[in-house]
């Protein structure tokens, strides 16, 4: 964030550097905050969804300034929508999941993973735990490049997840981690079919009118 802070000072927009500096503080003091009251996972997750995005929107108009236009903030806001640089940063997310899924099955050998109701062991279980950091490397890597492979293989992964979490919620009752997965898939899902124009089949990239 601070060098991000720079580039906007040195190019003569205080105002605007004071801006992203203020807001930043702000919503990194929220996830702070989030992980004080909802445990460390909400606040990462905050961190991910809000601060981590702001950062790098502002870390790409830092590197717009460096054109001869010199767009505004809403202009770069433009050119990152319409060259769905949000759904490559979705992909990005799914990477660093794909790492952190990894870590916890070697972290936690005996961690089974619950699916409809029940834990598998043995060779299941071992599948069962390997899916997830395999299927969030494809999907990342697709999103990443717009593939509409990626698209398909995202949509089945999040039908089989509503199922798995409805049926968890029917087994098990209220969880908070299980609701909150529950609510954030399905708003995930919502945004991901609202951008379904990005994917081709080529993974060409979004062109913007004025580039």
């Amino acid at each position: 964030m601070l060098i991000t802070v720079l580039a906007h000072s040195i190019k003569k927009i205080p105002k605007q550097a004071l801006t992203i500096f203020l807001t930043g503080l702000l919503l990194a003091g929220c996830a702070w905050l989030g992980g004080r009251l909802g445990g460390s996972g909400a606040g990462v997750f905050f961190f991910m969804l809000f601060a981590l995005p702001w950062w790098a929107i502002q870390s790409y108009h830092a590197y717009l300034l460096r054109t001869p236009d010199q767009p505004g903030l809403w202009q770069t806001f433009q050119i990152a929508w319409a060259k769905a640089h949000d759904i490559r940063y979705l992909g990005g997310l799914f990477l660093l999941t794909a790492l952190t899924d990894f870590y916890i099955i070697l972290a936690n050998p005996a961690y089974a993973l619950t699916i409809f109701c029940i834990k598998p062991d043995g060779l299941m279980g071992i599948l069962a735990k390997a899916q997830s950091p395999i299927l969030h490397v494809l999907i990342g890597y697709g999103f990443l490049h717009l593939r509409r492979w990626s698209l398909l293989l995202y949509l089945v992964y999040a039908g089989f997840g509503l199922l798995n979490a409805t049926a968890n919620f029917a087994c098990f009752g209220y969880g908070r981690v299980r609701f909150v997965f529950l609510i954030t898939l399905v708003a995930f899902t919502a945004y991901v079919v609202w951008r379904k124009a990005c994917f081709s089949s080529s993974g060409l990239m979004v062109k913007h009118p004025a580039l």
